[in-house]
């Protein structure tokens, strides 16, 4: 079965601080998009089952966020 990422499909924005200095982070996107050239394009539920995470059984999606304060790039886990 197939979830559907609220922050992706622009229904709710991410909201996240930075685990550094405590100011909020700026979302870049989902992380598997960062990959390679062709990651963006690959099938969303395998490119889960290969990043490492347990993002495909929890129904998360994992975004890229970056800290503007203070450079801090980290991972954020959106529930699907």
């Amino acid at each position: 079965m197939t979830t559907i990422c609220p922050v992706c499909n622009g229904w709710q924005e991410l909201s996240s601080v930075c685990s550094h200095c405590k100011k909020y982070v700026e979302d870049k996107g989902r992380i598997m998009d960062y990959y390679d050239d062709y990651s963006a394009y690959m099938p969303i539920d395998q490119m889960k089952m290969e990043d490492g995470y347990q993002d495909f059984q929890e129904h998360l999606c994992p975004h890229l966020v970056v800290c503007e304060s203070c450079g801090n790039e980290e991972i954020a886990f959106v529930q699907e």
